[in-house]
């Protein structure tokens, strides 16, 4: 059964923004690190960043520290992605994670590491 649903990608000019949402059910949003990923075409997925339950925390890798932030709202279950000064080579499959674990150590940067994934939604960022 479908856990996670992301939704907002689309098509942007580089400079541009966009907010991926990502929908869950209660069950599995309740007390889950939230982490966001992506995967470029023809390269391997890669960390994004993450956000711990009561979204005191965050950390982003830093290809896009200072441009992406991570929010969440436990009221409705979903977990955003605000992506501002899009460059090209931010194109790729989103995809969010949750796991049920204390935030410690950087586990949260590692894909095995992570339970529930949704489908992805793609982002394409033109030149």
């Amino acid at each position: 059964q479908v856990q996670l649903v992301e939704s907002g990608g689309g098509l942007v000019q580089a400079g541009g923004s966009l907010k991926l949402s990502c929908a869950a059910s209660k069950r599995t949003f309740s007390n889950a690190v939230m982490g966001w990923f992506r995967q470029a075409p023809g390269k391997e997925r890669e960390f994004v960043g993450a956000i711990n339950w009561s979204g005191s925390m965050t950390y982003y890798a830093d290809s896009v520290k200072g441009r992406f932030t991570i929010s969440r709202d436990n009221a409705k279950n979903t977990v955003y992605l605000q992506m501002n000064s899009l460059k090209p080579e931010d194109t790729g499959v989103y995809y969010c994670a949750a796991e049920r674990r204390p935030w410690t150590s950087s586990w949260f940067m590692r894909q095995d590491a992570y339970d529930a994934w949704g489908q992805g939604t793609l982002v394409t960022v033109s030149s």
